[in-house]
């Protein structure tokens, strides 16, 4: 599979995640204060809740049922009671184009 075009950047709120599902991968977009574009799995690896619910706090994304924040740069979780990390996905913008290929897992 090669990289979708999942939003425009122009759509993306500071701080607001954003859930896109490329290839029916659920998938949670955030453009950070800094205006760096991350793509990290959806669901909270505690509870199948989904990230996009969350609230942005500098690099990382709380899951609003449980309180764990995940990095938006490892994927790991930086408090419990999660422990598993989620996947982080690349992310390139063409233009407006925000771009992921739900298949590629960055590494980290």
């Amino acid at each position: 599979m090669t990289a979708e075009r999942v939003c425009g950047l122009s759509e993306l709120e500071q701080d607001t995640p954003l859930r896109v599902d490329p290839g029916g991968v659920a998938i949670t977009v955030i453009k950070d204060g800094d205006g760096v574009v991350h793509a990290i799995g959806d669901t909270c690896t505690h509870g199948e809740i989904s990230l996009s619910e969350g609230f942005v706090e500098g690099d990382t994304v709380e899951c609003w049922a449980h309180g764990s924040a995940f990095s938006l740069i490892t994927g790991v979780p930086q408090n419990l009671p999660a422990y598993e990390p989620v996947p982080v996905y690349v992310v390139v913008i063409d233009g407006d184009d925000v771009l992921i290929d739900p298949t590629v897992i960055k590494e980290v």
